[in-house]
């Protein structure tokens, strides 16, 4: 039985939350906050009761995300500053040739952007696409779509990235599961958003590089002498091994006395996120940093310096866990579960549609993953399969990708920085994130029916 006092407080709630980011312009983690008490409030829940639901979907959430956000956050400013986003991508581009530069351009940004922010690693990489457009004299897209696809998948849907882990955090969802199935879904959906449209989308827009102070790119903290490729894909590869073979090791593929208790139980420690990523920081500081010249207090202000992005993702993480916390406990997810399983509507396409929605109408693709987590998190059934779970993830991910237009920080990045009119980011930028979207779903939803 649906009880529509109940499904309007929560349209009610993503309305306020909608005015709040768009009209007020208020920070989105004081927004969802408020949104939730709105919620709670119209729902008919107890004050003393909406605080302390409050208290536990923040405390509940923050307790892995906080950890594994910013360890990543750490381990990914050194992977930066010791220049291994430049290393990777120039072996790369060597070992393809400038003939196939669009194919070494997907597999930089897919790597890259596992432990390095996608603004920053855009930037970081942006004089690579001016010089390659200059000695090729093709348009710049043929490069940059590629390079961007690479980036915006990894970021969007493999761990530790911080959007991936906090809905995994907000669904229950095993990291090692969306480790592997974001590889999985983001390969092909990789080759079809990059070299593939790239070279379409090339053929009808020319670009030449644009003439800016920025393509020096004088980053002083990045030095000239880059570490090897081997090296930095070593150590980019330490938490995930760690982390997915923790989880098949794990898995119903083996027989519980395939291996034994104390072997499971310490693999269990040293696979889990939090000692995966202090393992890869410590490999990092010492390989990336001490070893090539960096002085212990530079290591310091930039693994300090990386806590500031992470700490706003952190928060916001942490109160998208109190809005799915409200719905929880005002029955509303309940409700809207057994209403959609009796509609024949799949838990996989709302939440898809769901981040769309929220990512089309505010931009922000962290805001919208966190809100459709949140409110699909109380739809999932009790026997849902870790790998559901995992899709599931992937399907946030994918929505909250979509159509990347004038309200996102990123649409504006890809302008500025490729010289593009509005309407020619509308037609390359734009188009590219809405494949992306629409392949990534549709392959997970694939992956759905066959596990």
């Amino acid at each position: 039985m649906i009880d529509y006092y109940l499904i309007s407080a929560v349209f009610i709630g993503i309305a306020i939350l909608l005015f709040l980011i768009l009209r007020l312009k208020i920070q989105a983690f004081v927004a969802l906050l408020i949104a939730s008490i709105a919620v709670g409030v119209i729902s008919g829940m107890k004050p003393a009761d909406i605080i302390v639901t409050m208290k536990d979907g923040m405390g509940n959430t923050l307790g892995f995300v906080a950890v594994v956000v910013g360890l990543g956050a750490m381990f990914g400013a050194i992977l930066e500053h010791s220049g291994g986003a430049k290393a990777l991508a120039s072996y790369l581009l060597k070992q393809f040739g400038e003939k196939n530069a669009s194919w070494s351009m997907v597999i930089t940004g897919f790597f890259i952007a596992i432990p390095v922010f996608f603004d920053v690693a855009f930037i970081i990489l942006v004089p690579l696409l001016y010089s390659l457009q200059r000695k090729t004299k093709k348009s710049l897209l043929l490069y940059a779509i590629p390079l961007l696809a690479g980036l915006a998948i990894t970021h969007a849907f493999i761990p530790p990235t911080p959007g991936p882990v906090a809905v995994a955090d907000i669904l229950k969802a095993d990291l090692g599961w969306v480790i592997l199935f974001g590889f999985l879904v983001g390969l092909p959906t990789a080759i079809v958003c990059g070299p593939l449209f790239g070279k379409y989308i090339a053929n009808k827009i020319f670009v030449e590089a644009p003439k800016s102070e920025i393509e020096e790119d004088d980053h002083s903290d990045v030095i000239k002498n880059y570490p090897s490729v081997g090296m930095i894909l070593s150590i980019i590869g330490i938490p995930i091994v760690l982390i997915v073979s923790n989880t098949v090791l794990n898995s119903k593929l083996f027989e519980p006395e395939t291996i034994p208790v104390d072997v499971k139980n310490w693999l269990g420690m040293i696979g889990h996120p939090f000692t995966a990523l202090i393992l890869a920081n410590l490999v990092a500081w010492y390989l990336l940093g001490i070893r090539r010249g960096f002085t212990k207090e530079k290591l310091l202000d930039i693994t300090t310096k990386s806590m500031g992005p992470a700490g706003i993702i952190i928060l916001l993480t942490g109160a998208g866990g109190v809005f799915k916390q409200v719905l929880v406990n005002t029955g509303t997810g309940e409700m809207l579960a057994n209403y959609f399983a009796d509609k024949g509507v799949s838990i996989l396409l709302f939440s898809f549609i769901a981040a769309a929605l929220v990512r089309l109408l505010q931009g922000s693709a962290t805001v919208a993953m966190i809100t459709a987590a949140g409110i699909t998190a109380p739809l999932l059934a009790i026997d849902i399969s870790a790998i559901d779970k995992a899709l599931l993830v992937i399907s946030i991910a994918a929505g909250a990708s979509i159509a990347s237009h004038v309200n996102d920080s990123g649409f504006w990045l890809v302008s500025k920085y490729l010289g593009l009119t509005e309407k020619e980011t509308f037609k390359s930028w734009t188009m590219m994130t809405t494949l992306l979207a629409l392949t990534g779903f549709t392959v997970a939803a694939i992956f759905s029916l066959i596990f």
